[in-house]
């Protein structure tokens, strides 16, 4: 009995730990990594290491076998044509 509370207990201090980062928060990373390397803010350099850390993490992304790039969902607007007076 005393195993399975342990395990309970064990799995809810790891779930608690799994966090997703708002996009604000990963921006703030990014930029903290680029003045890290030494950039200055409000540059080309510093806006090519953004864009570098971007796509390094897309490319990561796509790199997983579970990807699906058509997995997403479809918008369906119609579009309703009248016929013109005449």
């Amino acid at each position: 009995m005393w195993r399975k509370t342990l395990v309970a207990m064990a799995l809810t201090a790891l779930c608690a730990g799994c966090t997703t980062m708002s996009a604000e928060d990963r921006r703030a990373a990014d930029e903290a990594k680029c003045r890290s390397y030494g950039f200055l803010k409000k540059n080309d350099a510093f806006a090519e290491c953004l864009q570098r850390i971007d796509l390094d993490r897309r490319a990561e992304l796509r790199s997983t076998p579970d990807f699906d790039p058509w997995n997403r969902p479809v918008i369906y607007r119609p579009i309703i044509v009248r016929p013109q007076p005449k």
